[in-house]
């Protein structure tokens, strides 16, 4: 992309910031070139938003219902999967889905909820609770 076509959109999804790309200046030279945004890509970004608002609530509503433990609720509002989780908690994704079943869950060590509370940066109690809509 050359210089003077970086994407000057002012999106939403900038909330005013900028964000920098790099673009080929007039000697064909790689530049960093601030970009208020663009169109195409405030859309996206505004689908993949939407998409896990949807997931977080849906999470929310098996929780309430017994089907999963609160902790695949504060995983998604917080915008981690089973392998960023596993990432930065230490712990392996087949040990986080085992921790998904209220029944395991309940039964955690006080040094694994406090491991999770640490990553999340969530308190004990809000762990173990779920928000009442």
């Amino acid at each position: 992309m050359k210089k003077h076509d970086v994407p000057q959109d002012n999106s939403k999804t900038y909330q005013g910031q900028n964000k920098l790309v790099y673009a080929v200046d007039e000697r064909g030279h790689y530049e960093g070139v601030k970009s208020s945004g663009w169109e195409v890509e405030s859309f996206a970004t505004q689908m993949a938003v939407d998409d896990l608002n949807e997931q977080t609530n849906e999470a929310l509503a098996q929780a309430q219902r017994g089907d999963v433990s609160p902790l695949a609720y504060h995983m998604l509002a917080r915008r981690f999967d089973i392998p960023t989780l596993a990432g930065a908690s230490g712990f392996f994704q087949w040990q986080i889905k085992r921790h998904l079943r209220p029944a395991v869950f309940a039964k955690l060590s006080d040094n694994k909820l406090n491991r999770y509370c640490d990553t999340l940066k969530i308190s004990r109690e809000a762990l173990l609770t779920l928000p009442s809509q």
